[in-house]
């Protein structure tokens, strides 16, 4: 019988032996290699908060920013009481090679607070979110590092943050920030950006496959912002029929497929999608199992493992959660014939159209909708066959050809500026 609560494998140990394994079929500088191993910088922070109780309680939280060779850092900022540095180290270190296996010339950050807003208020949260940038203001800017949303965050405390780190400078720096509402600064398309650029590598993953995805069946686990939209668009694209989706508290099966506004209305109105009439219920370790063609991790990392690897059926893995699967599962999903999107690829449309955020802020001058999707395909297309062929170049699966592109692209950075 397995451990029912197994002890989840530190993401920073799993991001730098990825990175190891890459380095060692590159034949990379040892030199160069060892700098990549290890955060840039990073700030550890101590965040005093009023309650709406009038009590005083202490946050802590902390900023990294893993490697700027290629330009300025760009990450998300996470609230969740699980929170730890090790994770915000290999999300840094994730974030730095997705923007380089996208071509973007920026560097990777993270950033994070251990904290439950689900049992916060909105000003709790909004007081929290104001202290966080008081405390990381000196380390952040268009020019040095720009935040954005991520796990538990959203435009309306992006839109906090941005409000303090202005008001501290004394103009307004809707740069700083991004996933911005639109009435500040926000780029069109950024809300199902995440979600779409998955769902654009899937269209060219089932043409490179020679298979056909309409009508195929999905499961979804995590039914957040990129859940949900992974629904939709995967419907709208594709033609997915998603069977099975989850959250926190559960998830809900039905052979007959999902309805995306029906499941959403259910989720909206009662906090989950467990209890959805007309499904069964499904937990999300069996979710990860079920006989479908497509499963799309969503939720959080260290979820695919070698224990339950060998029972995984889909032939098309959508990672859109950063860092689901484990080394071990991707030997064994690889010996199985699956095929994985890597999440630094696969999720990378969110970080793709906060860049196109920031250019946008940076010149005033701000795009249709229309224009941010055909430049997200156009982005997602390019980096998918890149890192495709580099996967079948070398004979490795797709997250080692994921890497080879990303570290060439900021090795190649850090000998130019002399670094090593």
């Amino acid at each position: 019988m397995s451990d029912p609560n197994p002890v989840r494998p530190n993401p920073f140990t799993i991001a730098q032996r990825q990175l190891d394994d890459a380095a060692a079929i590159m034949k990379l500088d040892p030199a160069i290699h060892e700098l990549l191993r290890w955060p840039l910088r990073e700030l550890h922070v101590t965040l005093p908060v009023k309650m709406d109780d009038g009590t005083t309680k202490v946050f802590h939280g902390f900023r990294i920013q893993y490697n700027d060779a290629r330009g300025p850092t760009k990450g998300g900022i996470r609230f969740h009481i699980g929170e730890t540095v090790d994770t915000v180290r290999a999300l840094a270190a994730w974030m730095t090679w997705k923007v380089a296996v996208m071509d973007i010339p920026l560097g990777g950050a993270k950033g994070g607070i251990i904290c439950n807003p689900k049992a916060m208020s909105p000003g709790e949260i909004e007081r929290l979110s104001r202290a966080y940038i008081r405390q990381v203001a000196r380390m952040i800017g268009l020019e040095k590092d720009v935040p954005a949303p991520d796990v538990y965050t959203t435009p309306q405390i992006m839109a906090w943050m941005m409000d303090e780190f202005s008001m501290m400078q004394g103009y307004n720096e809707f740069g700083v920030i991004t996933g911005k509402p639109l009435a500040l600064g926000g780029s069109q398309g950024r809300g199902d950006a995440t979600a779409r650029g998955g769902v654009y590598c899937l269209r060219e993953a089932q043409n490179v496959l020679g298979i056909n995805l309409k009508g195929a069946t999905q499961a979804i686990q995590g039914y957040g912002n990129a859940g949900t939209f992974a629904h939709k668009l995967g419907a709208e694209i594709l033609g997915l029929k998603t069977v099975a989706v989850s959250d926190s508290k559960g998830g809900i099966y039905t052979p007959d497929g999902l309805d995306y506004e029906k499941v959403l209305e259910h989720k909206k109105k009662t906090g989950s999608v467990v209890g959805f009439p007309g499904t069964k219920p499904v937990s999300n370790k069996e979710l990860l199992e079920l006989d479908v063609t497509v499963l799309t991790p969503a939720a959080l990392d260290g979820e695919i493992t070698a224990e339950n690897a060998p029972r995984v059926k889909a032939k098309l893995i959508a990672e859109l959660a950063n860092g689901p699967t484990t080394p071990e599962a991707d030997a064994i999903l690889q010996k199985a014939g699956s095929y994985v999107i890597p999440d630094f690829l696969c999720n990378a449309g969110g970080v793709t159209v906060s860049y196109f955020e920031m250019v946008q802020n940076a010149y005033d001058y701000y795009w249709d909708e229309e224009r941010v999707q055909r430049r997200l395909d156009k982005k997602m297309t390019t980096a998918f066959h890149a890192v495709h062929e580099t996967a079948r170049k070398y004979k490795i699966n797709n997250r080692m050809g994921a890497y080879i592109v990303a570290v060439s692209r900021v090795a190649e950075a850090v000998r130019l500026r002399g670094w090593a």
